[in-house]
């Protein structure tokens, strides 16, 4: 069986190269006005959505008979266990891995968080800043759920590392996404949670383009250290926390 090797290392003084096909880069160098949702929203509205291209490392962790194609899934039990009694009443957010929470790459970086060693191949990943302090209170907020298109011999060790506290109560990887016309897709319908108290956040709009309107778009995060956007979507889901019907609330939010 194959063995996953997580070692802390230095910080080194090497730039990243960002990705292509999300949602744009960015640079919050002042502070985020209180219309930052409707801001957000107005940006990103008519955008063309793109598939979200997978980490530097998923090409090297693919196996020979693997080529990355996902059948839909069939209709049958439900993507998450029941809710646990202290999650009861609260709303389900969906929380995507790369480009939301942290970067990875084959190359060494600023800031390094973890180097991963999977396979033959060694993976070294960023952590997004705030990070920590938006994962304790989304945690305190919401049942969080961890939903990425990444391989789980990747994802999983990664998110080892980064949710020491447990935040998530369950990890979604690859095969529960649905392969749509070129995108991973996460079908939000096979969680076995109530589409008007589920929330998803995510960079790219293809992965809830079956769901835009439970979207909450963060934009892609490669290595700005003084990126703040996790920090300032903290208020938007502290409002969204105490809605009965998600619907209703974020379409008032989405009004210019």
């Amino acid at each position: 069986m194959e063995s996953s090797i997580i070692t802390q290392v230095q910080k080194e003084d090497i730039q990243l190269s960002p990705k292509t096909g999300q949602v744009s880069r960015s640079s919050p160098k002042k502070p985020r006005s209180c219309n930052l949702f409707k801001a957000l929203f107005c940006c990103l509205r008519g955008a063309q959505a793109a598939p979200k291209p997978l980490p530097p490392s998923q090409d090297a962790l693919l196996e020979p008979q693997d080529n990355g194609d996902v059948v839909k899934l069939s209709s049958g039990p439900s993507l998450l266990p029941e809710m646990i009694p202290q999650d009861q009443g609260k709303i389900c957010v969906v929380i995507d891995l790369d480009e939301t929470l942290v970067h990875s790459s084959f190359k060494v970086a600023t800031d390094l968080y973890l180097t991963l060693t999977v396979t033959t191949a060694v993976v070294y990943v960023l952590k997004r800043p705030y990070v920590d302090e938006f994962l304790q209170r989304m945690g305190e907020l919401f049942e969080c759920i961890l939903f990425t298109a990444s391989l789980a011999k990747y994802a999983d060790p990664v998110t080892d590392l980064l949710d020491q506290c447990g935040v998530f109560r369950a990890r979604l990887f690859r095969e529960s996404c649905v392969f749509h016309q070129g995108f991973y897709v996460k079908d939000l319908s096979l969680l076995g949670r109530e589409l008007h108290k589920t929330l998803i956040l995510d960079n790219s709009p293809a992965s809830y383009i079956f769901h835009p309107e439970n979207a909450v778009p963060v934009v892609s995060w490669f290595d700005d250290v003084e990126d703040s956007e996790l920090l300032h979507l903290l208020p938007v889901f502290e409002d969204l926390s105490q809605a009965e019907d998600i619907y209703i609330r974020l379409g008032e939010l989405r009004v210019p």
